[in-house]
């Protein structure tokens, strides 16, 4: 007589674990709660109800970044992204909507100041650690997001709502403040007047001779990727705002380069566009990279193909040769 298989027990409504589980978060029993919700809703996925799988795991990671557990929260919310592709799930505004309350739920707290004593330092150095923690948990989450966005659905570049959520945290919270990582991030977004508010602020607590570089690098980003309507409003904010004419900046050589290149660009102007750059090569020197990004927007406007660095490396060891 052939045995009988065992059933598998039938998965209850996902209200029912979801209640389960904040008890357990509840009680403290965090770690507890972070198995159980990993375990759980690997059991809906299995069972193809992706739907309930992901309910779970959108309380989950809410309630344990609410609770200050940001390893935990950060780790339930990158298999919710996971989950979000093992499914195909197109992406939508409902669905963003649960990755922004996600995104609203990573805490934001500001790093103490004004500290001098030893103990003091200790704290500071915790807190920095802590910090860094955090914005590392927040880019993975975010950054799984903006791939799954660019892959089912969104801009090829992924969701500029999402890039703005990333471009912000990564500005607030970071112990290391990177304004080429937060430019990149705004210039994929679709907020070009909080990249200026950012700026602006940046401005006002940056050391001498950053404040020109961020502008520019900012405008030369948009440009690079053919975006000529969000560099002009970014400029014209800027030139609104107070800390602008307190900075001087309208006296900056690399700033005047920007403002000759942004209306030069508005028109079939190559040699102007090639005099620009000769004229203001030391100031566009400052930051190398400035250089490869006009190569980039003189492909995107004038047509002009970027010199492959290993052709003019051969070219060059052929001169000599010769």
């Amino acid at each position: 007589m052939s045995r009988e298989r065992p059933r598998r027990a039938t998965l209850p409504p996902a209200e029912e674990n979801i209640k389960k589980l904040e008890n357990v978060i509840h009680e403290g029993n965090y770690y507890g709660a972070q198995q159980m919700y990993k375990s759980i809703s690997a059991r809906y996925v299995s069972a193809q109800r992706h739907s309930e799988a992901l309910d779970i795991l959108h309380s989950g990671a809410c309630l344990q970044l609410k609770n200050g557990q940001v390893t935990c929260g950060s780790e339930l919310a990158v298999i919710y992204v996971e989950t979000l592709v093992k499914a195909k799930v197109p992406y939508d505004d409902d669905v963003l909507d649960c990755i922004r309350k996600i995104y609203k739920t990573f805490p934001q707290i500001p790093l103490p100041q004004d500290l001098g004593e030893d103990e003091d330092m200790q704290e500071l150095n915790e807190a920095l650690g802590a910090a860094k923690i955090r914005v590392d948990c927040c880019l993975s989450f975010l950054k799984a997001a903006i791939k799954w966005s660019a892959e089912f659905g969104a801009h090829r570049n992924g969701s500029p709502e999402l890039h703005v959520m990333l471009a912000e945290y990564v500005y607030s919270e970071s112990p290391e403040l990177d304004m080429t990582r937060v430019s990149y991030h705004f210039v994929r977004g679709n907020n070009p007047k909080k990249f200026a508010s950012t700026l602006v602020n940046f401005m006002g607590k940056c050391y001498p001779g950053e404040d020109d570089l961020a502008i520019a690098r900012a405008i030369l980003m948009y440009l690079a990727m053919g975006n000529l309507r969000d560099a002009n409003f970014l400029m014209d904010e800027l030139k609104k705002h107070a800390q602008y004419k307190e900075h001087d900046l309208h006296q900056s050589d690399l700033i005047q380069f920007i403002n000759h290149l942004l209306p030069t660009l508005q028109r079939d102007a190559l040699p102007l566009f090639n005099m620009l750059r000769t004229n203001y090569k030391s100031n566009i020197d400052r930051e190398p990279a400035f250089n490869e990004r006009l190569d980039e927007i003189a492909e995107l406007f004038y047509g002009v193909q970027r010199r492959n660095p290993m052709q003019g490396m051969f070219g060059d060891i052929f001169k000599m040769m010769g």
